[in-house]
């Protein structure tokens, strides 16, 4: 499976895809150079189990950390993650 992230000027996405098919993809919103808000995470009902969300995450929050940018996480499974992971709350607006 490869991660990949795409961006545009406004908006991007992280994704993960199997054999050219979307398993995964996490999609933003780029509110400023400082600021992306995660707007939302969906899974592959064939993918569900495997933590593909949580992977997709962990590359945008190790982007952030590169970029020296903060996260908004409006997704519901980002927030959730941001909530239980102190780990990752370096980033989070």
């Amino acid at each position: 499976m490869e991660l990949k992230i795409e961006q545009g000027v406004t908006k991007g996405s992280a994704f993960l895809e199997d054999d050219g098919k979307r398993a995964a993809e996490m999609t933003f919103s780029i509110a400023s150079p400082q600021l992306i808000i995660i707007d939302h995470t969906d899974v592959n009902e064939h993918y569900r189990g495997q933590q593909l969300g949580r992977q997709l995450l962990d590359a945008m929050v190790q982007k952030a950390r590169d970029e020296n940018f903060k996260i908004l996480p409006l997704c519901p499974y980002a927030r959730s993650e941001f909530q239980k992971d102190t780990s990752i709350q370096d980033v989070m607006r």
